[in-house]
């Protein structure tokens, strides 16, 4: 999984529409992360092909996205992955 599409599904926690995720992955990632608008909507067009996110309202100019059951399961797993690369990192980080 891409870092985008792990902080973009870590956004949609709570549904949110383009700007929000934008907003919110950029106050999370402490301003480290600033997702364009282009790679945020195309990387959300991606997801819902995928099922991964589904549209939870389409309000007026504005499409409010949330995670699917499938993204639900993924984005645990990518979540399990990660703490055991964090886990051998500090393992084997040779630090």
């Amino acid at each position: 999984m891409t870092e985008t599409a792990y902080y973009i599904l870590l956004a949609l926690h709570e549904p949110r529409h383009g700007y929000g995720i934008v907003k919110h992955v950029e106050e999370i990632s402490n301003s480290r992360i600033r997702l364009g608008s282009g790679t945020v909507y195309g990387t959300l067009t991606k997801m819902q092909k995928d099922g991964i996110i589904t549209v939870f309202a389409d309000e007026e100019r504005r499409t409010v996205y949330e995670v699917s059951p499938v993204g639900k399961a993924l984005i645990a797993a990518e979540i399990e992955r990660l703490a055991e690369l964090y886990q051998n990192a500090l393992k084997y980080g040779g630090g």
